[in-house]
């Protein structure tokens, strides 16, 4: 079972806030951490009570190790309540999005070399061969149990990265943070206000250029980014990247990046990878009301689909 959870190329996150402020007043303030989970930098910024925001780090190291554990490579407890709850989560987006999100891919990541860094262009043969390995609905869900098939691989690193940054959200929040952010590799919270008293702005990186397309300001939501250039390889000229097509097998084509604002980080995640694989991703954000697309074609034109968030481009 192989899932590596930095499986999703995503745009670099900047936010334009200061890194650290305190508040003496009532006891409260600011203040940053940065841990290390998922295989990748997990910046948090947070305001509250001086006992809470100390428990910040353990809170969340309690909830990302647990996440690590059951979602992580090795991973193949098919009962375990968590595993359980986020395939069907998984499940819910696969069948929106027409099968364009599907946690199966894994012998394709593989074939290509993605899980091991070796990359390479298999043969078509190849590539039906491990087609017959892929599709969420060969897997089935009885007394409370995955039965997954011999030689599936589940790849789960377009979603559980998301939804550990929900749940940890959630239990700061609980505790009395206030306000914050967790930003873990390109999956990113924010909630109340930042350390100016603003919207949290959020700079998202050009897919082909050095510098920033543009800003999102967000409260209380999440941002999510895939994108093809982060994970990927060259050859004859062509790039070729990690966010595969699950139909044909191979990288998805037409689009250079896919961003997703919505409530909830792990319906950005999945829904970033699933609007950049398909051919009529205006059918599936309808689907999705409360969220937002933010889509960098081919050839570089930007088309804005679904709810109109706070977005300037540059």
């Amino acid at each position: 079972m192989s899932i590596p959870l930095l499986d999703k190329s995503k745009f670099i996150i900047f936010i334009f806030s200061v890194l650290f402020m305190v508040n003496c007043r009532g006891g409260e303030k600011w203040q940053s951490y940065t841990l290390f989970f998922f295989d990748t930098v997990c910046d948090i910024q947070v305001f509250g009570p001086l006992s809470q925001v100390e428990a910040v780090p353990t809170e969340i190291s309690r909830i990302f190790t647990e996440i690590e554990k059951e979602f992580s490579l090795g991973c193949g407890d098919f009962s375990s309540p968590p595993v359980l709850e986020l395939f069907r989560t998984a499940r819910r987006v696969y069948r929106d999005s027409d099968g364009y999100f599907d946690i199966t891919v894994g012998p394709l990541s593989e074939l290509w070399g993605f899980s091991t860094k070796t990359y390479r262009i298999p043969l078509p043969e190849e590539v039906k061969k491990a087609l017959a390995f892929v599709g969420l609905e060969k897997i089935k869900e009885q007394r409370d149990r995955l039965s997954v098939q011999p030689g599936m691989k589940l790849d789960w690193g377009g979603i559980a990265k998301g939804w550990g940054v929900d749940l940890a959200a959630r239990a700061l929040r609980e505790i009395g943070i206030a306000r914050g952010f967790i930003n873990c590799g390109g999956d990113l919270y924010c909630w109340g206000e930042n350390p100016e008293n603003k919207a949290w702005k959020i700079g998202i990186k050009h897919p082909r250029q050095q510098g920033y397309m543009g800003i999102i300001s967000v409260s209380g939501l999440a941002v999510a980014t895939s994108g093809d250039y982060q994970r990927y390889f060259e050859s004859g000229g062509a790039r070729y990247h990690h966010i595969f097509n699950p139909k044909t097998g191979y990288p998805a084509q037409g689009k250079q990046s896919v961003t997703i604002v919505g409530p909830e980080t792990v319906y950005c995640d999945a829904l970033s990878t699933a609007l950049f694989a398909s051919l009529q991703p205006e059918l599936i954000i309808k689907r999705y009301p409360e969220y937002g697309a933010i889509l960098v074609e081919a050839d570089g034109n930007v088309v804005i689909l679904g709810k109109a968030y706070p977005v300037e481009l540059f």
